[in-house]
Order: structure tokens, then C-alpha cells, then sequence
């Protein structure tokens, strides 16, 4: 995502998150360029990715939530060459990695429970070059903004974002974007 993905789509970045079938529709016809999607298993994700590719998103799959794949690296060869997702989302280091091997990009999620959390997260970073972090949860921006200072990634704010105030203080602590499944925040949240 070094390549300019949140800045083709301006300052204030929303993305998405789809956890449920019926959210897909919504996100679809979003105004924002960007779609999570953290729905499907082995015989759903190709339609789900083709939808959102088709209504001209950014449709990155969040591996670890596909039923029926598992985690071994060959499934990320699969999804490359079978689901054709602009890219995946993973906690699992190995899956980042071969995401890159694959030309997918990849956005590493990192659940920031404690200090320690925090120093491998930022560890694992520097090892397997993702496009992007995903910080779990988003409404920390001391973190945000260390994080900032800690690498030239994308930083993406997400989980537990429930009003627009959260998503502003995500975006000063110094996130590149916010993701959330909250549809009517999708819509709610003016572009600028």
C-alpha cells in the first residue's frame, strides 16, 4: 500500500469491514475505495471478492476468517490464483509473507493487548514487510501514534470504532484509515 492506496482516495479513509453476507450490498455501494472482507469459506470468497472487485473496490480477504482453507502457505497460492483479491489480511506472519511471494498485498493484523504484544508486533513487521498494519483495537492512539514513529507503514485503526469522534481521534493519532463494520458509519462519515 506504499503505492498510494489511501492517498488516491483522500485524506479521510473509511474501509469497510464485511462480517456479514448482507453488509456485502452496502459495501459495494459505498462511496469508499476499500472493502474488508472478513466473510466466506471455500465455496463463497471467489463470489464475495468478485463482487466487490466488480463495483470497482479494493477487496482485501481476511484469510484467517475463510472456512475451509486453514493456514497453511499454499492456501494464500490458491487465493492468488483462484480468488484474485486485491490482497489478504492475516495475524499470522507466514501468511503476510507468502501473500508477497504470491503479488498479493498484504496487511498484517496485530491485537495490541499489552506492551509485549506491541514490541513482537512491530518485530514481525520489520521481518515480513507488509503493505499495511491493521491495530487491534483502534481506539488507542498513544499506539497509533507510536507505531507511527516506528515504521513508514499504513497504519489502519480497527475494532470496537463506534462513532465518528473515534474514528477523528484515530485519524490525529496519525492512522491512515479506519476500518469497521458498522454500515451506517460507512455511510454517515463524510469523504473529504
Amino acid at each position: 500500500m506504499r503505492n498510494g492506496l489511501f492517498t488516491e482516495t483522500g485524506s479521510r479513509v473509511i474501509i469497510p469491514a464485511v462480517r456479514k453476507p448482507e453488509d456485502l450490498p452496502a459495501a459495494c455501494a459505498s462511496g469508499w475505495a476499500i472493502m474488508f472482507l472478513l466473510i466466506g469459506d471455500l465455496l463463497t470468497a471467489e463470489e464475495y471478492v468478485r463482487q466487490g472487485l466488480a463495483a470497482g473496490k479494493k477487496v482485501f480477504l481476511h484469510v484467517d476468517f475463510i472456512t475451509g482453507l486453514g493456514s497453511d502457505p499454499i492456501v494464500v497460492k490458491y487465493i492468488a490464483e483462484r480468488i484474485r483479491p486485491t490482497g489478504i489480511i492475516s495475524t499470522k506472519s507466514h501468511m503476510v509473507k507468502q501473500a508477497k511471494k504470491c503479488g498479493l498485498q498484504a496487511i498484517q493484523r496485530l491485537f495490541l493487548i499489552d506492551t509485549s504484544a506491541l514490541e513482537h508486533g512491530i518485530h514481525n513487521v520489520r521481518q515480513n514487510e507488509p503493505d499495511a498494519l491493521e491495530i487491534m483495537p483502534g481506539l488507542i492512539p498513544r499506539v497509533i501514534s507510536e507505531l507511527r514513529s516506528s515504521t513508514s507503514l499504513p497504519i489502519i485503526a480497527g475494532g470496537l470504532i463506534k462513532d465518528h469522534q473515534e474514528i477523528e481521534t484515530a485519524l490525529q493519532a496519525g492512522a491512515s484509515a479506519v476500518s469497521m463494520g458498522n454500515r451506517t458509519l460507512w455511510h454517515s462519515f463524510a469523504q473529504a
